[in-house]
């Protein structure tokens, strides 16, 4: 059998701003319900709604929970592209649904030297990924385009598209590179670049 997509990430981007906050707060703990706990306690978040603080800190934390120690450290520290980065990285590891496309059609187009990526090639995936996973024909045609939305959110985010479309060859500092590179240089074939430059990084 296939495994289903999780397909939760309707909402909010990278979490580029609120994201380091829930990081900085696990590594005081160490423990990620105490953490989540006492950012919606103390609304370290600055949102609105209880709600709100529940449905992101969920998010953030499922996200961040993909991060080793090591890596979430990384996030603190670096500066704002390689958070970015690697944020988009939670989300790919989170996500196969994410990790797919962005091998499949984003990096894929870019060493094709289609230097756009559409609303059309998502769209065709996504029809291609439904042929075997059922999930993605059950939810609401709504949701369908949240989640294409925040998707294309994300990936501009991350600088690997621009406003128009256009992709952005991925910019890793040889340090990220490095890091990711440990868990398998498979997490590196979710950014825009060649084999070459994956090289060059890790030199």
């Amino acid at each position: 059998m296939t495994e289903r997509y999780q397909l939760s990430f309707t909402t909010g981007g990278l979490f580029l701003q609120e994201a380091p906050t829930v990081a900085e707060c696990y590594l005081q703990l160490g423990d990620w319900p105490a953490a989540r706990a006492r950012v919606r306690q103390a609304n370290l978040l600055q949102v609105r709604t209880a709600a709100a603080a529940t449905r992101i800190s969920k998010e953030i934390t499922a996200r961040l929970q993909q991060l080793n120690e090591v890596e979430l450290q990384s996030l603190l520290e670096s500066g704002l592209r390689d958070q970015a980065h690697l944020l988009w990285v939670a989300a790919c590891r989170r996500y196969a649904f994410i990790r797919d496309f962005a091998i499949e059609v984003l990096r894929e187009q870019y060493l094709l030297l289609r230097r756009q990526v559409s609303f059309a090639d998502y769209d065709s995936f996504y029809n291609g990924k439904a042929l075997w996973h059922a999930e993605l024909d059950e939810i609401a045609h709504s949701t369908q385009l949240k989640l294409r939305q925040n998707l294309f959110r994300m990936l501009r985010e991350a600088d690997l598209v621009s406003d128009r479309h256009e992709i952005h060859p991925a910019q890793l500092s040889p340090y990220l590179a490095q890091l990711l590179a440990k868990q398998g240089l498979r997490e590196l074939l979710v950014f825009p670049a060649t084999d070459n430059d994956i090289q060059r990084w890790l030199q």
